[in-house]
């Protein structure tokens, strides 16, 4: 940190990093030096907000309140464009009339998709479900004997399983899973990542467990 550093950004759980969990108390510690320096804390919430990791935003998970949070994806369920910037009205205001706008902000239908998404998500208890089931779905992976498996990790359902450099990199374990009708994608070479959508039920889990245990099992060989 010097004098120079405005701002510290980051990913509460590190998405296209292969699914990184930083270790208990990495989030808090960050917070209590960002505010002993005064650099503002950047949580980019795109990949674990709004329920992914079984919190609304993953930074809940140690407690923290970053100052700034970007969210996207699904804030809209997946149907629409939409992203949002979330921050004090201190940090807002640095911002007057005129200094800052952008083409499509603001849109209407974008700000009405978004609405009905977070209400589906708090009525319905998605950041219960993905919680809950993210748990369970940790679980069934970390019981799976493969020799090509290191180690599964996660949080909620964002899971991430990390191969053996002796697997042969994971695009080919992922390809094998497509054609058993399970979508699943490669991540830093090495990384299987799952990331089931937050109304999955546990039978379909358990369906596409069957298939990934199978896989992981017997490699990328082709069969049923």
């Amino acid at each position: 940190i010097t004098p120079n550093t405005v701002a510290f950004l980051f990913e509460p759980v590190q998405g296209e990093g292969g699914v990184v969990v930083p270790p208990e108390g990495y989030i808090r510690r960050v917070r209590a030096l960002c505010t002993r320096h005064n650099v503002l804390m950047i949580a980019d919430e795109i990949q674990t907000g709004l329920g992914r990791t079984g919190k609304l935003l993953a930074c809940e998970h140690e407690g923290v309140r970053p100052d700034v949070v970007t969210l996207g994806k699904a804030l809209s369920g997946g149907m629409y464009p939409v992203s949002a910037v979330l921050a004090s009205r201190e940090i807002l205001g640095v911002f007057g009339p005129g200094d800052h706008g952008s083409t499509f902000g603001g849109n209407p239908l974008a700000c009405a998709v978004a609405r009905e998404a977070l209400r589906v998500i708090v009525d319905e208890r998605l950041c219960e479900r993905a919680a809950e089931l993210g748990e369970y779905l940790l679980a069934r992976l970390r019981g799976i004997r493969s020799p090509y498996v290191a180690l599964c990790r996660g949080r909620g359902l964002l899971v991430g399983i990390v191969l053996r450099p002796e697997a042969g990199g994971a695009r080919r374990f992922c390809e094998a899973l497509k054609e058993r009708g399970v979508l699943a994608k490669d991540t830093h070479g090495t990384v299987i990542r799952l990331a089931p959508p937050l109304v999955i039920t546990r039978e379909e889990l358990d369906w596409a467990l069957e298939r990934i245990e199978k896989v992981l099992t017997i490699g990328n060989r082709r069969g049923p």
